[in-house]
């Protein structure tokens, strides 16, 4: 029994049994983290290399029914812990409880960074995530500010999260294989539990400050500066000069302009 890959669900399986291995090897269970979600394992290439690590509790969520039924048959071990779920669309406290869980997987490039995003909100219970995702998103990810590709995805994760680029893979190793190249990159949960500023308007300001990152700062948020004006040394730059410390600084700049804006009650 094998399962077909499906273009819809963007899957791309991986054969290369070194590469799944280096993957679960560099899993380092942060924070002291023994359970793991794997998200579209497919066949269970990596799976299989997960439940090698001793000590870990793993579980597997995936919407393909097909690999559901692969899984049940040829994981018994995984037996209570095979969900068949759009990790994207259902509250994980109903699969995974209220204990930290890591989160690992070779994403789906079509919702790779809706995944990270989705990870972002349960950033108080994911300590961890490890994957493979597109090289580019990948590289984005973990990129540090001053580059191109540095961008929303790079600001938000890097706010809460610790950041390494692993080690690129090849496309011939995947069935079918993709047309680009992938990374793999681990991001750690850092020391941060909250920002120090508004934190849904620190989501704001980054949003709106890269969606014209090819114009300074100032001409990107003068709709959220409703009418006030910042004079900020940030203000003249370009987004992707930003760091996520410098953008909590800015946040704060915005937040006493819109405070002065709105009249008293």
């Amino acid at each position: 029994m094998t399962v077909r890959a499906k273009k819809h669900l963007g899957q791309h399986f991986l054969t290369d049994k070194n590469i799944c291995r280096k993957i679960a090897t560099q899993y380092g269970a942060h924070q002291e983290c023994k359970r793991v979600l794997e998200i579209g394992p497919g066949m269970g290439a990596l799976t299989e290399f997960l439940l090698e690590n001793g000590g870990q509790e793993v579980s597997v969520m995936d919407v393909d029914t097909e690999s559901i039924a692969y899984l049940k048959t040829h994981f018994p071990a995984l037996e209570g812990r095979i969900f068949e779920a759009d990790f994207l669309r259902v509250k994980l406290e109903n699969f995974m409880g209220e204990e930290p869980f890591a989160v690992v997987g070779n994403f789906p490039y079509n919702i790779s960074s809706q995944i990270l995003f989705k990870c972002l909100d349960y950033r108080d219970q994911i300590p961890e995530i490890m994957g493979m995702f597109q090289k580019e998103v990948a590289e984005r990810v973990a990129e540090k500010p001053g580059s191109k590709t540095y961008g929303i995805l790079s600001v938000l994760l890097q706010a809460f999260y610790e950041i390494s680029y692993c080690f690129t893979v090849d496309e011939h190793v995947f069935n079918p294989p993709p047309k680009v190249k992938s990374g793999v990159i681990r991001c750690v949960r850092n020391e941060r539990k909250h920002l120090p500023c508004n934190e849904k308007l620190f989501i704001q300001v980054v949003k709106m400050s890269f969606n014209q990152r090819r114009k300074t700062i100032r001409n990107s948020l003068k709709v959220l500066l409703k009418g006030g004006t910042l004079e900020h040394p940030l203000m003249s730059e370009r987004p992707e000069k930003l760091s996520v410390e410098q953008f909590i600084e800015l946040t704060f700049a915005v937040e006493k302009v819109l405070e002065q804006a709105t009249p008293s009650t």
